[in-house]
């Protein structure tokens, strides 16, 4: 029997919200390393990241320390008027956060911290489960999707890179047509690439 994409996305949450406090601490240090092992790091400026939730790899040590590095980063907001859609903000220290319609902290709405798309460098994103050919398997809003096909069907724009625990990896997921697989996913101990 196979399972359907549902069931994946409840046994990984449920396997990703098992690990205890004292991992996730140290597998966000991890990760850390391993992204800024990636060549591509040294030349991004503008980099979209996200904040952890619901048993996700940690990203404030990964966040904080491109701001000492002198990058930028940035957060997604659920866009107001265009269903299904993101918008990417400036995010520092001192950004004022809301909670989303998924309870999850995104930057406060201000025009002027908004950052087309297209003139990021990187968009990391987050994902429930990945395969072993790069397919994510996200949490079904197909806000990801959506923002990474332009990319997908020209090969230009912002580069992304997945983000997980290795415990979210599978063999093999259903896959749909919307479906925008990932060249690049980073896990605390391993770089997979595609």
């Amino acid at each position: 029997m196979t399972l359907s994409r549902q069931d994946f996305r409840q046994s990984i949450r449920h396997r990703r919200n098992q690990l205890s406090d004292s991992f996730q601490q140290q597998a966000g240090l991890d990760l850390c390393q391993q992204f800024f092992s990636l060549p591509e790091i040294k030349s991004a400026q503008h980099i979209a990241l996200y904040l952890s939730a619901d048993g996700e790899v940690d990203t404030m040590p990964l966040i904080k320390k491109l701001w000492q590095s002198g990058k930028q980063v940035y957060l997604p907001v659920i866009h107001p008027f265009s269903k299904g859609h993101l918008l990417f903000l400036h995010y520092t220290p001192e950004t004022p956060m809301v909670l989303n319609k998924y309870q999850i902290a995104e930057p406060k709405l201000d025009q002027t911290q908004i950052i087309p798309a297209q003139s990021l460098d990187i968009i990391c994103t987050p994902l429930v489960g990945f395969d072993s050919t790069g397919h994510r398997l996200g949490m079904g809003g197909g806000y990801y999707d959506r923002t990474l096909a332009p990319w997908f069907n020209t090969g230009h724009g912002p580069k992304p890179i997945g983000l997980a625990h290795n415990c979210q990896h599978v063999d093999a997921l259903p896959i749909e047509s919307w479906d925008v697989p990932l060249p690049k996913i980073v896990t605390p101990t391993k770089v997979w690439q595609w």
